[in-house]
């Protein structure tokens, strides 16, 4: 059976986790981290939070044990989750390009193996789709000119 894992709080740092909690602007996770460090700091054992939080009591261990080695900090999800994307903005603009200029016409199959070839990038065909367009509506929104006020009409 593990050792209780008890955290001491000075009053300012109950105070700072009871603000943290009650922060509509914070991540659930953070304020729910924040409310189990005030329960164990008030007598709650893991498991008892675990039951409350409805996780697992590692979850509950894992969040003090971070407290005790980063403080403030550790509440917070580290950065870089997360699978980060295969390609550049430029490799868009390539391709919007090659959609203009070029004589025939692709479909997005065509346009995936015609991107893994020249530019050595693995995407998926609706994956490239769904960038495309959302990049091409971005560009037609942008180069639209101010539609003008209509002019009064006579006997108005």
């Amino acid at each position: 059976m593990p050792a209780p894992l008890r955290i001491i709080l000075t009053p300012e740092e109950d105070y700072t986790l009871s603000e943290l909690r009650q922060a509509p602007s914070v991540p659930k996770r953070t304020r729910d981290r924040a409310h189990m460090l005030r329960l164990n700091a008030q007598g709650w054992n893991a498991p008892a939070i675990a039951n409350i939080f409805e996780c697992h009591q590692h979850t509950v261990r894992a969040t003090l044990r971070r407290w005790e080695e980063r403080g403030l900090g550790g509440l917070w999800e580290a950065p870089g989750r997360g699978a980060k994307p295969k390609w550049q903005e430029s490799d868009l603009d390539y391709l919007a390009e090659c959609l203009e200029n070029d004589p025939r016409t692709y479909n997005s199959v065509q346009l995936a193996k015609k991107f893994k070839q020249e530019r050595l990038i693995d995407l998926s065909s609706d994956r490239l789709r769904r960038l495309l367009k959302k990049k091409l509506s971005v560009e037609t929104n942008e180069k639209e000119p101010e539609k003008e006020a209509r002019p009064p009409e006579k006997g108005a």
